[in-house]
C-alpha cells in the first residue's frame, strides 16, 4: 500500500467520526493559537519597551552615594570636569539636575505640593521628553534665570483640572516667587513634577548652593558607553580623592544595564507563559492517543481481515501513523489560522482600547515551532496505538468481537 492509498484510508476514517475527530483537534487548535498569540504579545511587548527605553541606552546616570555622610557632594565643578572633551572625549552631553519639591498655587487656589527639578535646556533631548502643548526652556532663558516652568500632567490636573491649553500662559506661585507655565509635560515615568531652569530652581525655589544631585551624561553612541563610563569615573575619582573603587562616593551605572535587565525578564516571562500554553498542546496529544487507542479497538476485527490479506506489519503501523499525525497536522495548520486571525484583530482593536498597550507582533519562529511541535505530538500520540495496532496477530484480531 502506497503512501497516497494510506493517506486516503486515513482521511476516510476521520470523516466517518467527525465529531469525534474535531473535539481531538480542538485541544491542539487551542495548545497551538495559545503559543503563538502570548509570543505575539511578548515580542509587542518588549518591542514597545525597547522603543520607549531607547533613549537610555547611551545614558550614565551618577548620583552621590546614598547614607554616606561623609561623602562628598557632586558639584558644579564636577560638571564642568565632565564636560572637558580632552578629559572625556565619548562624553556628548552633560546635563545636572537639582531636585526636592515646593508648593504650587494658582489664583489663590488651596497649594499642591509638587517635585521640582531643576536642570538644562537639553535635558528635554535627553530624557525624550514629550510636551502636549508649549515648550520647554531654552539656553536663554537657562542663562537668564527666567522664571519659567514646565509642568508634568499631575500638577496641571491639581491646578487647572486637567486642561493643559489652560495652563499654557498662566502665572502660578513656586514656594514664594511668581513663574510662567510654558509647557506641559505628556504623561511618562513621572508625572509629579514641575521643571525649570537650573539656577532659576537654585535662586527662587530650592536655594543657591553649587551642589548637584544628579548628573545624567550622555555618550557618543551605545558602543562608546563602555568608554565614556571609565572616563567619568576616572575623573570623579580624581576630583574626589579616591583611592579604591569600594570606597567611592558616588555611584555611575549605564542605563544600558537596567534596559538589558528588564529585556530579559521580558524574555523569560514570554517564554514562561509559552510553555503554559504549550500545556494545552500536550493534553491535546493526550486526547489524540486516547482517541487513537478507541480506534485501533473499534478496527480490531479490520486490522485481522488486512493481516490475513497480506497486509505486512509496517504497512499497519504506517496507517495508524498517519490517521494521528493527519489529526494533529490538521489541528496544527488551523490552530496557526486562529493565532493569526487573533493576533491580527488584537493589533487592531488593543491600541483603542488601550492607547499605550504596544501591538502584538508575530514571530514566525513560534509559528514553525508550533506546527512543528502538533506534527511530533501526532507521531507520539499516535506511536503507542499504531504499535499495538500493528503487533495483532491475524487469527486473535478475527476472532475479536
Amino acid at each position: 500500500m502506497n503512501l497516497t492509498e494510506a493517506l486516503r484510508i486515513a482521511l476516510r476514517a476521520l470523516r466517518a467520526n467527525r465529531l469525534r475527530s474535531v473535539l481531538t483537534t480542538t485541544g491542539i487548535i487551542i495548545g497551538v493559537s495559545a503559543v503563538i498569540v502570548l509570543v505575539a504579545l511578548g515580542n509587542g511587548i518588549q518591542a514597545g519597551f525597547t522603543e520607549q527605553f531607547s533613549s537610555l541606552t547611551t545614558q550614565i546616570t551618577v548620583s552621590p552615594t546614598e547614607g554616606d555622610r561623609s561623602a562628598q557632594p557632586l558639584t558644579d565643578a564636577d560638571v564642568d570636569a565632565l564636560t572637558d572633551r580632552a578629559l572625556a572625549p565619548d562624553v556628548a552631553t552633560v546635563t545636572p539636575l537639582v531636585t526636592g519639591s515646593a508648593l504650587l498655587q494658582q489664583q489663590g487656589q488651596v497649594g499642591y505640593r509638587t517635585g521640582i527639578t531643576g536642570t538644562t535646556a537639553n535635558y528635554a533631548d535627553v530624557t525624550d521628553i514629550d510636551l502636549v502643548v508649549g515648550s520647554f526652556f531654552d539656553e536663554q532663558q537657562e542663562r537668564s534665570k527666567a522664571k519659567v516652568v514646565v509642568l508634568g500632567p499631575q500638577p496641571v490636573t491639581e491646578l487647572f483640572a486637567g486642561n493643559a491649553g489652560d495652563a499654557i500662559g498662566q502665572r502660578i506661585r513656586i514656594g514664594r516667587t511668581t513663574f510662567r507655565v510654558i509647557g506641559v509635560a505628556a504623561p511618562a515615568q513621572n508625572d509629579d513634577v514641575a521643571y525649570m531652569p537650573l539656577e532659576a530652581a537654585r535662586s527662587y525655589v530650592l536655594g543657591g548652593s553649587d551642589e548637584i544631585n544628579t548628573v545624567i551624561v550622555s555618550a557618543g553612541s551605545a558602543q562608546a558607553v563602555p568608554a565614556a563610563l571609565q572616563q567619568v569615573t576616572s575623573i570623579l575619582d580624581e576630583r574626589h580623592r579616591i583611592t579604591d573603587s569600594t570606597e567611592r562616593d558616588f555611584d555611575a551605572r549605564a542605563q544600558q544595564d537596567f534596559i538589558d535587565q528588564a529585556s530579559q525578564f521580558l524574555t523569560f516571562l514570554t517564554l514562561f507563559t509559552s510553555a503554559i500554553a504549550g500545556i494545552s498542546l500536550v493534553v491535546g496529544g493526550i486526547g489524540v492517543a486516547n482517541i487513537m487507542l478507541v480506534s485501533v479497538t473499534e478496527r480490531t476485527r479490520e486490522i485481522g481481515i488486512r493481516k490475513a490479506i497480506g497486509a505486512t506489519r509496517r504497512a499497519i503501523l504506517q496507517q495508524f501513523l498517519l490517521e494521528s499525525t493527519v489529526l494533529a497536522g490538521l489541528g496544527g495548520m488551523l490552530g496557526v489560522l486562529v493565532g493569526l486571525g487573533i493576533t491580527f484583530l488584537g493589533g487592531l482593536v488593543l491600541p483603542r482600547l488601550v492607547p499605550d498597550f504596544p501591538v502584538p507582533a508575530v514571530s514566525p519562529g513560534s509559528v514553525v515551532l508550533a506546527l512543528t511541535v502538533s506534527l511530533l505530538i501526532g507521531l507520539v500520540a499516535g506511536g503507542y496505538p499504531a504499535n499495538r495496532a500493528a503487533r495483532l496477530r491475524p487469527i486473535e484480531a478475527l476472532r475479536y468481537q
